[in-house]
């Protein structure tokens, strides 16, 4: 067990993480969404003192909760409070994570749910998520990485709350916890939390599944046919760059120029929406950003050995995909090969060092990057300090040496949930044109440039290409 502590005695709040070194990695094979199942049932389920619905009722005059973060490689079971009620809190969420009842009931709601997740939110009504699943299971092929945080639907069905009793026990142990807490608590609150974990487990050694990337050659393509569908675009590759390495931080700012996430100024939204209005959203990612539809910052908790680019291309006409598609790519490729000019350099720094400022405006964020900063081994210096520091002391050579160094087009996977699955095969494979026309007069600089798009090579060969019924993906 190990300790993040960071003491804000001017807040009125105290927040308090449980993180264990759990996450879908370790979900047994045939038993995908175990970790998951198992999270949701601490936090949403009976304790051996109280049943749910007394919880509940406890916590409504402390105006709080407390929820579950669970990912590849980690389960955060967090809650924040005023620090008037902490007394009454800490014994709640402390029951939760320590003294979990499992009961049959609470199993099958919770179970039940995760399946609808998966048979009805996943596959119908979030295609951007869909498409960016549908990515990380082709890029980490047969690995624990490949499926679903929430699971599969074999998976979910196939787990017994016997399971999650087994899988509790296993992982949830003192070996694998980091335990935070942040804001004005009293000087014993520590002392407390981790005498009341010293009940769990001392913990076995942890065996961490083997994560590899699989070989990529060429460009792969993968069509999940949903009729009805506009098109959503995810794409990417792995990369072997992670937080805290001074590559990383090039590549930050580098990225920011390319698809800086949910702003209007950068490349990617300013070719395929600004100018030519194709959709709402173009961005870009060197980090895991779960649930992006939903936040405007990086999201915390979510810490990965193993990382992708990706840049999500959000819905547009099926007739306008591979245009998008084709843009994408092309502006990829020149930023590879010209790299950013010292004013594109100048303005993105400029940019990051001020934004980033905006990263952790709580205690409760600030914790969640202390946590992940033991993840990573970046203490005593944390992300958040390293990043502003290197922010001052990077030059645009240094940024694009490491954009040649790390990224390429070459090798890479796209994912389209497209309701013209078939369409876009046969235009792929038969190498068809992908002109465009707009509702109003363009000018001739974007027609002439729109040219060039067009007879920009796609690359992908007929036989790189698999189509996947919506139906049948994660089943």
């Amino acid at each position: 067990m190990q300790s993040v502590l960071l003491p804000v005695a001017e807040d009125p709040t105290v927040t308090v993480a449980f993180t264990f070194a759990v996450g879908s990695q370790h979900d047994p094979e045939g038993k995908e969404g175990l970790a998951a199942l198992t999270a949701e049932m601490l936090v949403e389920g009976a304790t051996t003192r109280l049943t749910y619905e007394d919880i509940l009722d406890a916590l409504y005059p402390l105006a709080t909760d407390y929820a579950a973060t669970v990912d590849k490689e980690m389960t955060t079971i967090e809650g924040r409070v005023h620090t008037d009620v902490l007394a009454d809190f800490i014994e709640l969420l402390s029951d939760a994570v320590l003294q979990p009842a499992f009961g049959k009931e609470d199993f099958e709601r919770i179970r039940n749910d995760a399946i609808n997740f998966i048979a009805n939110t996943l596959r119908y009504s979030s295609d951007e998520e869909l498409g960016k699943a549908a990515l990380t299971a082709t890029v980490f092929g047969n690995t624990r990485y490949a499926h679903p945080v929430e699971g599969t639907l074999g998976g979910l069905r196939s787990i017994t709350l016997d399971d999650v009793n087994a899988f509790y026990k296993q992982h949830y142990a003192q070996n694998r916890l980091t335990l935070g807490i942040a804001g004005g608590y009293p000087d014993d609150l520590p002392a407390k939390l981790e005498q009341a974990c010293a009940g769990l487990p001392a913990g076995a050694p942890i065996e961490t599944p083997a994560i590899e990337f699989r070989p990529i050659n060429g460009r792969e393509l993968v069509l999940i046919d949903k009729p009805g569908a506009d098109a959503s675009i995810s794409l990417g590759f792995p990369l072997n760059v992670a937080r805290g390495e001074r590559d990383f931080y090039a590549l930050w700012l580098a990225n920011s120029w390319l698809g800086e996430h949910r702003h209007g100024a950068s490349r990617l939204f300013q070719v395929i929406r600004e100018t030519r209005g194709l959709n709402y959203g173009d961005y870009s990612y060197i980090e895991a950003f779960p649930d992006g539809g939903d936040l405007q910052m990086p999201p915390v908790n979510v810490a990965r050995k193993r990382q992708l680019f990706e840049a999500w291309i959000r819905t547009l006409p099926n007739d306008q995909a591979l245009f998008a598609l084709k843009i994408t790519l092309r502006e990829i490729d020149r930023l590879i090969e010209h790299g950013l000019t010292d004013k594109q350099f100048e303005l993105t720094r400029r940019f990051l060092q001020k934004y980033s400022t905006h990263y952790a405006p709580t205690t409760a964020d600030r914790l969640g990057y202390a946590i992940d900063d033991a993840f990573y081994g970046i203490e005593p210096e944390g992300h958040l300090a390293r990043f502003q520091r290197i922010m001052d002391e990077l030059t645009a050579a240094e940024v694009n040496r490491a954009i040649e160094r790390h990224w390429q087009t070459d090798n890479l996977v796209i994912a389209i949930v497209t309701g013209d699955a078939a369409g876009l095969y046969r235009a792929i494979a038969n190498g068809a044109g992908t002109s465009i026309e707009y509702p109003i007069q363009m000018p001739a600089t974007i027609l002439a440039e729109d040219r060039e798009i067009a007879g920009y090579p796609l690359g992908i060969d007929a036989g790189a290409i698999d189509t996947i019924a919506v139906t049948s993906i994660f089943a």
